[in-house]
């Protein structure tokens, strides 16, 4: 059986200007190969298209195609006019957009149209990263912007004008042919170095955006049949002591700031991540940052204290906290700690055969009551890298213990704001907002006045996040939170009394209750077109049903889940089974994605908070790091959205 899903991807949008006509979508066909049919790039065929810029395309679908990217030989320049209509005595502001704001999150505040907002941002799609800016009125701002960092530009709105906009059709052939992955290679690096786009890149490999780049794989690019060479890629930055600068770095060192050169991909979130410091800090030293950010720019940096300084020697200093209570005879954690350490073993027997040096200590956590007794076991002032432990109240206990020195702290499971303050912790779980947030959005993009179920657990404390989120995000909602998916009912037509089609939410992730939605959702598809069903948590019957459970477009999100079919895991697994003779447990998984994913951020002189900014998947899990806030940890926020496709 074909597994039919589509992995979702971050598009950037390309504007472009040009004769268009249509396609109609046919068996077989997929964004990448009707954009390769007409010449054009992918971003261009589905920013022509937006309701389909998921990538989710039917039999019978109708795109709107670039035709003169086809014909045209030569460079053509066409009059556009502007079609932003605002007041011409209004002036304008800008706010830096925040973690887990959204365009419906903006409207709102700001009291502003959605259409109001996408013209005076043209290209709001594509700039709704933490940290990008968007125009808002600058009237709304001041009254309704709170504490959010704004820069305000009190320039009045212009008049609508001509603008020339250049259209260069592609002139040249293309081929693909295969690069082997570099230990330093990076999706911008490798975009950069082929002159390829990203989503370009993951068309021509799918799945590469969920399994991460793997040193040693092969990936397929575009060649371009010209004697064009690549633009080399900006060596890695490096910060020196003392007052001196360096004619390859480019950054400057200063007594109480350095100054950085804005290189081309930069952004302001990147920058923000590269140097450790808070948007507001970075804003107050560089008021242009209100003009935008452009390559060549000189910013100054606020010099910030050392997270933490790596020991003598040229050995890794790790430590590895585990409840095995062998200490308290307490053996309730005992089997998920030997299961986490077997794939931890893994992943450091891995990392050292790739030259990295290492010096691991395993220490017994025991319990919460008798925990400060293994604290004795660490000696803070030549540890490196602390993995654990496991429960919240023991990952403060930590970070107080090492407090003065500051070491990194990973915690594996353990996910609170309350651990949000601490500027040396490292939280590897996604929570669960996160992702209902996701849901949220996905139901939006689909939603017309459907009555919508969402299936509970004992707590509600998922469903019912996800019912204020939905009663916030879709016009007239119809919202009902049930206990089983057996009271899920199809809804009737108040015109023709016939059934109509609903959508379904799954947010309980016990496997028997999906099981059980599952079924439900594929009964009611049965009954009637239309039906529509999400999932804010993976359960194995999706895989084993995946053809019934397409025609009601089912959507989930999966975390720590294997892609079996792919080379990096494949590898790892029978790396395991060869060791341990079995397939690896749940804990296991985890315990070598995190050991992996920290000791390939780790360099020999340990500066894993300088590359906590790479997304990375490991085994099973994707790691996708954020701030949390000025001088906050660093918390998970990656995840994996499937599709199955009718």
């Amino acid at each position: 059986m074909i597994k039919r899903f589509f992995i979702l991807s971050s598009l950037c949008m390309v504007l472009g200007v040009s004769a268009q006509k249509s396609h109609t979508v046919v068996q077989g066909d997929n964004p990448y190969n009707i954009a390769k049919k007409y010449g054009i790039t992918v971003d261009e065929l589905l920013k022509l298209n937006p309701k389909f810029k998921d990538g989710k395309l039917a039999i019978g679908d109708i795109l709107t195609i670039k035709s003169d990217k086809v014909t045209a030989p030569v460079v053509t320049k066409t009059a556009v006019a502007e079609k932003v209509k605002t007041n011409t005595n209004a002036s304008l502001g800008k706010i830096v957009l925040q973690p887990k704001q959204t365009i419906y999150g903006i409207t709102k505040q700001y009291r502003i149209s959605e259409t109001d907002l996408r013209k005076l941002n043209p290209e709001l799609d594509s700039h709704m990263k933490i940290g990008d800016e968007i125009t808002l009125p600058l009237a709304s701002i001041k009254k309704y912007g709170d504490s959010q960092q704004v820069i305000a530009t009190e320039k009045p709105v212009e008049t609508p004008v001509e603008k020339e906009v250049t259209v260069t059709p592609p002139a040249v052939a293309v081929e693909v042919e295969t690069y082997v992955i570099q230990a330093k290679d990076n999706y911008y690096r490798i975009t950069k170095q082929f002159g390829i786009t990203q989503q370009d890149l993951f068309a021509l490999n799918p799945g590469l955006e969920e399994k991460g780049l793997k040193p040693g794989d092969s990936i397929k690019i575009k060649k371009s049949n010209t004697d064009t060479v690549a633009e080399p890629v900006n060596p890695k930055t490096k910060i020196d002591s003392g007052n001196e600068k360096s004619s390859s770095s480019n950054v400057v060192v200063g007594d109480d700031y350095v100054t950085y050169t804005v290189q081309q991909g930069d952004t302001v979130f990147s920058i923000v991540n590269k140097f450790g410091v808070s948007i507001d800090d970075l804003i107050a030293l560089n008021p242009d940052l209100s003009h935008g950010l452009k390559s060549g720019m000189v910013l100054k940096i606020k010099k910030q204290d050392p997270a933490y300084v790596k020991k003598n020697g040229d050995a890794l200093s790790v430590v590895l906290m585990l409840p095995f209570g062998y200490s308290t005879n307490e053996t309730q954690y005992r089997g998920m700690a030997l299961d986490f350490l077997t794939g931890a073993k893994l992943a450091i027997e891995r990392n050292a055969r790739g030259g990295q040096k290492l010096d691991i200590k395993i220490v017994d956590s025991g319990n919460e009551a008798s925990f400060k007794n293994s604290l004795t076991q660490i000696n803070p002032d030549n540890t490196d890298l602390i993995i654990g432990p496991f429960f919240k109240s023991n990952v403060i206990d930590v970070l107080d213990f090492t407090k003065n020195q500051k070491i990194p702290i990973v915690a594996p499971f353990a996910n609170s704001p309350e651990l949000y303050n601490y500027s040396n912790l490292i939280i590897v779980e996604t929570n669960n907002q996160t992702y209902a947030d996701k849901i949220v959005e996905e139901v939006k993009g689909v939603y017309s006045d459907q009555k919508i179920y969402v299936v509970a657990d004992t707590k509600k404390e998922n469903a019912n996040y996800i019912k204020a989120g939905l009663e916030k995000s879709v016009k007239n909602p119809n919202v009902v939170i049930v206990n089983s998916p057996a009271e899920i009912q199809l809804d009737q037509n108040m015109m023709t009394g016939q059934s109509a089609p609903v959508i379904a939410v799954l947010a309980n992730d016990n496997d028997s209750m999906g099981e059980a939605f599952a079924n439900r959702m594929i009964a009611l598809s049965k009954e009637v077109q239309g039906v529509k069903a999400f999932s804010l948590f993976y359960s194995p019957i999706f895989e084993k049903k995946v053809d019934d459970l397409s025609q009601a477009s089912l959507v989930y999100l999966m975390d720590r889940k294997i892609n079996t079919d792919g080379g990096f895991e494949k590898e790892i697994l029978a790396a395991y089974k060869t060791k341990y003779c079995k397939t690896p447990p749940k804990y296991a998984i985890v315990g070598f994605d995190v050991v992996n994913d920290m000791l390939t951020r780790e360099n020999k002189k340990g500066e894993i908070f300088k590359q906590m900014n790479k997304v990375q998947t490991q085994l099973a899990t994707k790691f996708e790091f954020v701030k949390s806030k000025a001088n906050g940890a660093y918390v998970n926020t990656g995840y994996r959205v499937i599709r199955l496709v009718p």
